[in-house]
C-alpha cells in the first residue's frame, strides 16, 4: 500500500481528504468531528527509521494499543513512531514490507482509538452499577 491508496482508501471508508498542515508532501488524516489525527503520512529519512541506506521513505503513523505496539515492531515495516508518542503511536513503511490487510486494520484501530468519545446516559450508567 502506498500513500496514494491510503488516501483513497481512506477517502472511501471514512469520508477523509488529507489536510497538508506544513505545506509540503507530510498530511494528516482527521475526524471529522473533532478534528483528530487519526494518521499521519510522512515523508522521512531513512537513517531516522534505522534503516541503511540514503533517500526517503513515506510511513504511516497510527495511534495503537500499547500491548499491540511491542509485538509489530518486531516485525518488517514497523517501526517506533516518527515524531510521535513511542508507547501509543507506530510507524508503518508504505513500500510493500506490511500487507494491505494489516495496514488497514490498523487504520480502523487508530481511527477508532481518536474518534469522539461516546457520552454515557443516565440509563446506561445505572445498568452498570
Amino acid at each position: 500500500m502506498n500513500r496514494q491508496e491510503v488516501f483513497a482508501y481512506v477517502k472511501q471508508q471514512y469520508k477523509v481528504e488529507p489536510d497538508y498542515p506544513w505545506s509540503d508532501r507530510n498530511a494528516v488524516l482527521r475526524h471529522s468531528k473533532n478534528r483528530k489525527w487519526f494518521a499521519a503520512v510522512l515523508e522521512v529519512r531513512r537513517d531516522k527509521l534505522g534503516m541503511s541506506g540514503d533517500g526517503m521513505v513515506d510511513v504511516i503513523n497510527l495511534k495503537c494499543e500499547p500491548l499491540l505496539i511491542g509485538s509489530l515492531r518486531t516485525q518488517p515495516g514497523y517501526h517506533p513512531a516518527y515524531h510521535m508518542n513511542k508507547d501509543k503511536w507506530i510507524s508503518i513503511r508504505l513500500d510493500g514490507s506490511v500487507p494491505e490487510e494489516e495496514i488497514r486494520n490498523l487504520l480502523e484501530l487508530s481511527h477508532q482509538l481518536t474518534g469522539p468519545k461516546k457520552k454515557q446516559t443516565m440509563q446506561n450508567r445505572r445498568q452498570q452499577l
